[in-house]
């Protein structure tokens, strides 16, 4: 029996759900073969082999290349049984099936391809099945990275003082408490969320530092929905690895619950933590039932500066309830808190998606904004269309994202970009300048990919965010 496993975006990161799912199927005796299309090219011997062929697809933006590439592998071998396994996977269901995908994992899904892998061993090839979102307890297994690329492939962990490190990434938990309305893991987990052994996370990160990782991303959707499992695990690998820094991603709402927990985490080795705050506008904020405000966030600016720990912030800034004016509060606000450093530069840009199955339809009867923006689903675009009712925030949505493409690409500082931004937001309104933050006259130098990468006083992970 040989598996291929496919990847095709991963946040920069060395793929977790692929090494996971590969130690399952190694166990039953299956022959597995690892493909990271992020940063090496098909194998097509190994998927003119393979007996199963699946791809992760833990977002929007690793579904849509799945699906570029789906059509080129079922050419390679139209024998294999095609699937799609992964946060996005159910949510498109039916739309991959139509690209001849034949089973569909969500959730809890290392079982699950095993299940089916041992099936096919059998000579007994499940008929295409419902969607399948498995939220089993299940007693996972150090993850199987040997077959993958090397860590020094991925994105790298960029210090204030210019100096690059390796970064190894991997999950304590799955899932959430918690029901934002536009988050894409509350379709397949409904406000439940699962830890992963913690011997095993140790075990991970154990052989990721054996192979050359000095920092580690957790990628949990909210490392403190377990905070007493995720903080035994920071203290264990502080005592073993006193040099491994981290980051994790915490939602505002549990900072402020479990505020106590900060200085632990700074002293674990934590360098920075992402935290989703979306919007400053307290309408917006209910809208997607994030649990927080605009205050709430302020209040954790100030809880990090006491403690002395990097915040990250991450936002949805061109939603169908933005105006003109409320994108320029939200640029004036990050200016006048000293933060706009800390905010990769695409989170100025970011258009507010509504993929399949999101709880923001459930707003669409009853929020006429909302109602009068959809244009319906585009299947190519994996996400309802909306346009806002004042064409200039489209157009600027637009041009925003052009302006941070274009910075991004020409190595320009953080503060460079939100300068460019901010001229586009005013002249949309209408407005005259303000003073220029200034790029405070920090120097740059070259990645080793050969794309400039500015010094910045704050720490940050060379892959830009995406979704």
């Amino acid at each position: 029996m040989r598996a291929l496993l496919l990847s095709t975006y991963d946040l920069g990161r060395q793929p977790f759900g692929l090494a996971s799912p590969a130690a399952w199927l190694a166990r039953a005796g299956t022959d597995v073969t690892m493909n990271d299309l992020a940063v090496e090219p098909l194998d097509e011997d190994a998927a003119r082999a393979a007996d199963l062929i699946a791809f992760h697809v833990p977002m929007h933006t690793a579904t849509r290349l799945a699906a570029r590439a789906i059509p080129r592998v079922r050419a390679l071998n139209g024998r294999a049984h095609l699937a799609c396994f992964g946060l996005y996977a159910p949510m498109n269901a039916e739309y991959l099936r139509g690209l001849g995908v034949d089973s569909v994992l969500g959730g809890e899904f290392e079982e699950g391809l095993a299940a089916l892998a041992g099936r096919l061993a059998g000579g007994r090839a499940p008929e295409p099945p419902p969607p399948a979102i498995s939220l089993a307890r299940q007693r996972f297994l150090v993850p199987e990275r040997s077959g993958l690329p090397p860590l020094a492939r991925y994105a790298r962990l960029r210090l204030p003082d210019g100096a690059l490190r390796v970064v190894g990434s991997t999950e304590a938990s799955r899932g959430c408490k918690h029901l934002c309305r536009h988050c894409p893991v509350v379709p397949v987990y409904g406000g439940h969320f699962r830890a992963v052994d913690r011997d095993v996370v140790l075990e991970d990160v154990r052989r990721q530092v054996a192979a050359g990782a000095e920092h580690i991303t957790f990628g949990d959707p909210d490392f403190w929905n377990g905070p007493t499992h995720v903080m035994a695990i920071v203290r264990d690998l502080h005592a073993e690895f006193p040099r491994l820094t981290l980051d994790v991603t915490i939602k505002v709402e549990h900072l402020l619950a479990h505020a106590r927990l900060l200085p632990a985490l700074r002293d674990g080795g934590c360098l920075f933590v992402t935290t989703a705050v979306e919007a400053i506008d307290d309408a917006i904020l209910a809208r997607l039932d994030k649990g927080h405000t605009a205050a709430d966030f302020e209040c954790v600016v100030a809880l990090f500066r006491e403690v002395g720990l990097c915040l990250a912030p991450t936002f949805v800034p061109f939603t169908p309830w933005t105006s003109l004016d409320g994108y320029l509060a939200l640029l004036d606000r990050l200016a006048a808190l000293d933060l706009v450093e800390h905010v990769a530069p695409i989170q100025l840009a970011i258009r507010l998606l509504i993929p399949a199955g999101s709880r923001l339809l459930e707003l669409a009867d009853r929020d006429p904004a909302l109602a009068a923006a959809l244009r319906g689903f585009d299947e190519e675009r994996l996400s309802w269309r909306w346009e806002h009712a004042d064409p200039r925030v489209d157009r600027l949505a637009d041009a925003a994202w052009q302006a941070v493409r274009a910075g991004e690409c020409a190595g320009a500082q953080r503060a460079e970009i939100f300068e460019s931004v901010r001229d586009l937001a005013e002249n949309a309104a209408g407005r005259e300048r303000r003073t220029r933050a200034g790029s405070h006259g920090r120097e740059r130098d070259t990645h080793p990919t050969g794309f400039a990468a500015p010094r910045s006083p704050v720490p940050y992970l060379t892959e830009p965010w995406f979704c």
